[in-house]
């Protein structure tokens, strides 16, 4: 029984060492692998705190262990693929630059943490971090096709925006795990990336992540819609 009380948590360290992974991988030159880890890590964020609530296992220890990973896999990481991808022709320069996003994510996360609880019911206030580290994985994942100043417009954008007090609807209502519209777009990268078959390999979690996460998706909108009917 206490080992189930510990599963969300193990996920919430899987979604951190995918982080470090993406780091490693990126210093090695294998971008697309890097950027898939940092999704890859998006998607066990998605499903932690569900999981805690589902099994009842919501503790401080679990929060406080969420915003340490979120900080390293989607603050660290993508500033590290933006900074090797791009950056790094500006020198030291370049390398400073990339060091603000994880700056601006930690206060956000900081903001986010001490904020009423009631006051997240329905909507955020800035850009979750894990939707920015998402948004920047994606746009490397796909760099052969975008401009790399749209790469720098989107990379600045998401630093003001995660610390701005712009309210972005959380839809946690909605019967899918939070940052349904990105998992998707993570999906239809995967395929995409598969299909062209010249990235090289992929790291092995990725064929066991898709597989279990799509049955989570299932899982949580039958549940979803069977509670409706109930009601």
């Amino acid at each position: 029984m206490r080992f189930i009380k510990t599963i969300p948590n193990i996920v919430t360290l899987g979604n951190l060492y995918c982080g470090f992974l993406s780091i490693g991988m990126a210093a090695n030159g294998e971008f697309k692998n890097a950027a898939i880890l940092i999704l890859i890590g998006m998607m066990l964020d998605s499903m932690d705190g569900r999981l805690a609530r589902m099994l009842k296992a919501d503790s401080a220890l679990g929060k406080e262990l969420d915003s340490l990973a979120d900080i390293v896999t989607f603050g660290v990481a993508p500033s590290f693929l933006v900074y090797y991808t791009y950056f790094f022709q500006f020198g030291i320069l370049g390398l400073i630059v990339s060091g603000v996003f994880p700056l601006f994510g930690a206060y956000r996360l900081a903001r986010f943490n001490i904020s009423p609880p009631k006051s997240s019911l329905n909507y955020f206030i800035g850009v979750p971090i894990t939707a920015a580290g998402g948004i920047m994985a994606i746009l490397t994942l796909f760099g052969d096709l975008i401009p790399s100043i749209i790469t720098t417009v989107v990379f600045t954008a998401l630093c003001f925006l995660m610390v701005s007090r712009i309210r972005i609807p959380s839809f946690k209502e909605v019967p899918l795990p939070k940052y349904g519209t990105i998992v998707t777009i993570f999906l239809g990268s995967v395929l995409y990336v598969i299909y062209k078959g010249s990235y090289g390999p992929f790291p092995d979690l990725i064929y066991i992540a898709i597989p279990l996460y799509i049955a989570y998706l299932t899982y949580r909108f039958i549940k979803g819609k069977n509670k409706k009917e109930i009601d």
